[in-house]
């Protein structure tokens, strides 16, 4: 294993992808823990984690032009705090082939283009029904029953 260290993502392969969004390739290092992240000094659109040792989602400091997090086969089995916050601009995040096994209770969706979208939150609740806070506001039980009524899609 490796440990994510200012070095690693300074020689790791930096790169315009094909949608011309600026990479960090960090696949296949074994790294085990999301750490050191600001040595990336916010450059990168896309940071690609993807087979890795990562357990857990988090410890990423504030990166305003992150939109892409490429974490497919690690072995990710939870999600840290506010990691909303960090990764503001965040629209894609691809966590195939991890270790999650529960959905969290509380999503927040603020700020994406879906969030517009006719019956938005009803869907949302409707198709994760052990959700109880969506976008810093509770599922109200009312709205719970409510959601059999709104199963299609969106």
């Amino acid at each position: 294993m490796v440990k994510l260290s200012a070095e690693l993502i300074e020689q790791a392969a930096q790169y315009t992808n094909p949608v011309r969004d600026r990479e960090l390739d960090l696949r296949g290092y074994k790294i085990p823990v999301l750490e050191n992240l600001g040595a990336t000094l916010d450059q990168f659109d896309t940071i690609d984690f993807s087979d890795n040792e990562v357990r857990k989602l988090d410890g990423f400091p504030l990166l305003k032009r992150l939109k892409t997090l490429l974490m497919n086969n690690n072995r990710i089995c939870r999600i840290g705090e506010n990691l909303e916050q960090s990764l503001q601009n965040l629209t894609e995040l691809v966590l195939t082939s991890n270790n999650i096994q529960e959905l969290v209770s509380t999503f927040y969706l603020l700020r994406n283009p879906v969030t517009n979208k006719k019956h938005y939150r009803l869907y949302v609740i409707n198709k994760i029904p052990q959700i109880r806070v969506l976008d810093f506001q509770k599922v109200k039980l009312k709205v719970s029953a409510r959601q059999q009524v709104y199963g299609g899609n969106l």
